[in-house]
């Protein structure tokens, strides 16, 4: 039997215990299998290859860490997609004309749904599908975005750059999650799916009506409530899969960074924002490792 190429990606420690198993699963794969099968199973390998290089496996630290966090990056990709959607819709009411020039304002906007729908999906249960839809999105976003508003050959402001560069960076973040580590589907119907897809542009044109009727005329009702809704399609158990201070950071330092995109959080209070991130993920460190104790100091 012959060895995958695609082998040599592996750690030389990792492919020398697990070689040869990873080689006989890859060839009872595609066997008899078709072009596409092939190159599935050979993204699978070469992800998994490139997991194991970055520690980012599930039986590694950071591989636990990017699983905790990923459904709380998903929802804050689904708020900031939501809140780009509702400005658009939002001033478009209000005025008679979008906020930006008229083509691209609708591309940017198709983007933004697509990332939304994908974010909405990866939170219901469709975790892979909807967190690959979903950095699409916002990487087409973002794409077209530097191509309207830089000049050729100019260069990039930082804080241009992190604007557009952060909602990247958090959509990417559920795509460092181990398969066997992802979060459980909070919808089980098959049906559900769909409902999700037929509920968030609803919600988000409703939002929008409402805030150019004047029921909510600042920038925190448009972020604010897509989050809360985001938050509570992710649920309870991804706040119980936040065990250590570095999880619940890397969980809120989403939020912090649409928040600064979305206007939410400037200059002048990024450094309070990101400072209470952290006084917060120490105290529900603390408090978790505390019921910890107790416990296991309780006699049975």
């Amino acid at each position: 039997m012959s060895t995958p190429p695609l082998l040599r990606l592996y750690p030389a420690r990792f492919r020398r215990a697990f070689g040869d198993e990873i080689a006989e699963s890859y060839h009872e794969a595609v066997e008899g299998a078709g072009r596409a099968a092939r190159l599935r199973e050979a993204g699978d390998i070469a992800a998994h290859a490139l997991r194991m290089r970055l520690h980012l496996g599930s039986a590694q630290r950071g591989g636990r860490l990017f699983a905790a966090a990923a459904p709380f990056a998903s929802a804050a990709t689904a708020a900031y997609t939501a809140f780009d959607l509702v400005s658009l819709i939002g001033d478009r009411y209000a005025s008679g004309n979008p906020d930006f020039l008229v083509p691209l304002s609708y591309a940017m906007g198709g983007c933004a749904l697509v990332a939304l729908m994908g974010a909405v999906l990866a939170l219901g249960g469709r975790f892979a599908a909807g967190t690959r839809c979903a950095f699409a999105g916002v990487l087409a976003w973002a794409v077209i975005l530097l191509a309207v508003t830089l000049p050729a050959g100019a260069p990039l402001p930082w804080e241009f750059a992190a604007f557009v560069l952060a909602p990247v960076l958090v959509a990417a973040v559920p795509l460092a999650c181990p398969p066997d580590l992802r979060p459980p589907g909070r919808v089980r119907s098959k049906a559900g799916p769909a409902a999700l897809l037929l509920w968030a542009p609803l919600a988000v044109v409703v939002l929008a009506l409402a805030d150019a009727d004047g029921l909510g005329s600042v920038i925190l009702w448009r972020l604010g409530v897509p989050t809360a809704a985001a938050l509570a399609l992710a649920g309870r158990p991804a706040l119980a899969g936040l065990r250590t201070a570095g999880q619940c950071a890397l969980a809120g330092a989403p939020f912090v960074a649409m928040g600064y995109c979305a206007g939410v959080v400037d200059q002048d209070t990024l450094l309070p924002a990101l400072a209470a991130l952290a006084a917060g993920a120490a105290a529900l460190h603390l408090w978790r490792r505390r019921g910890r104790d107790s416990g296991a100091a309780t006699p049975n």
